[in-house]
């Protein structure tokens, strides 16, 4: 019996650590920071495996000693002296200051890579979603997406402007907390092209989980020509029902709280939404960037993602289309 347990609670084990290494986990490293993190871990799992077997295997020994002993076997004092400070107090002292030496390099190679020369991206957290600024591009604002280029460092600057939220792209870097009036560094790269997932992971309020974040690495010459899109103005309407949109946007709560440069809507106090249809989600990652959703979130985004701060917006169902499509326009 105790050898089926010990097999199905082996199997679970395997189970539960392959489904760890799956995409979008820490231990499915795209970038050099999260490389040395998942090393890191890795060398913490087998030590810690080590440990295991070692002291089971210490256990079975003892054991079999006394089931094949006629009489209880006493350990002399020296032969328990010397068991305890060697498998005891030697083996723990070994791997705690192995863990600390490697950690501390580790921690050290992840610091001495920030602010030498990377692409820099100012990243701020609001309850319950993420802005984000190109430093180097003035006017490239966008919200829950940081595109970033291939192959190149890229040094998050780190914020908040309502409480702590924590910046984590678990396939790209460690994690790191946004603490309101301090600016922090973490720098983040991608090996390739793809798409990665990140989370707040500090608990910030009662969306803190559905305050997502999506990394895009893109190659160089798109990601350059994505940026420059960016930076630009809106685009004038074309057409009379998007003329018709961008006229209900600048004279509704939609042009209070939002800014689209090229308008006389200049607020901030939600997401910028020039380029708002190249956006994959909404609600920073509760639901797609599509029509439907859109019309939706618009109606009442309370009944969406209860206890965000954008309130419900009442329109006629021919002010709401011709919204829609200005707000598709926005590319």
């Amino acid at each position: 019996m105790s050898r089926r347990v010990g097999a199905l609670l082996g199997f679970a084990a395997a189970a539960v650590l392959l489904s760890a290494c799956g995409e979008g986990s820490a231990l499915s490293p795209k970038g050099p920071n999260a490389r040395d993190i998942a090393g890191l871990w890795w060398l913490m799992f087998w030590l810690g495996l080590a440990v295991y077997v070692f002291v089971v295997a210490l256990l079975l020994v003892v054991l079999r000693r006394r089931g094949k002993a006629e009489a209880p076997v006493e350990a002399t004092p020296g032969e328990g002296r010397a068991l305890i400070w060697g498998a005891g107090v030697g083996m723990t002292t070994v791997v705690i200051i192995v863990l600390v030496l490697v950690s501390y390099s580790v921690g050290g190679r992840i610091y001495d890579r920030r602010g030498t020369g990377g692409l820099q991206v100012e990243v701020i957290g609001y309850k319950f979603w993420w802005e984000v600024r190109y430093v180097d591009r003035p006017g490239a604002i966008t919200a829950n997406e940081i595109h970033i280029p291939t192959g190149r460092p890229v040094d998050l600057i780190l914020t908040s402007r309502d409480v702590i939220h924590s910046f984590w792209v678990p396939e790209l870097g460690g994690k790191l907390d946004l603490v309101p009036g301090v600016r922090h560094a973490l720098r983040i790269q991608a090996d390739r092209s793809g798409e990665f997932r990140g989370q707040c992971a500090e608990y910030c309020g009662v969306q803190h989980a559905n305050m997502l974040l999506l990394v895009v690495a893109q190659p160089p010459d798109e990601f350059d020509s994505w940026l420059d899109r960016q930076a630009q103005p809106r685009q004038p309407p074309t057409s009379p029902l998007t003329q018709r949109g961008e006229e209900v946007f600048v004279r509704t709560p939609c042009g209070a709280c939002h800014r689209v440069r090229g308008t006389t809507a200049t607020a901030d106090v939600g997401p910028d939404l020039t380029h708002f249809a190249t956006r994959r989600t909404l609600g920073a990652g509760v639901r797609p960037n599509t029509r439907g959703h859109l019309g939706g979130w618009i109606s009442d985004p309370q009944a969406i993602k209860p206890g965000n701060l954008m309130p419900p917006t009442k329109l006629a169902p021919d002010e709401l289309l011709a919204l829609l499509a200005y707000m598709e326009s926005l590319t």
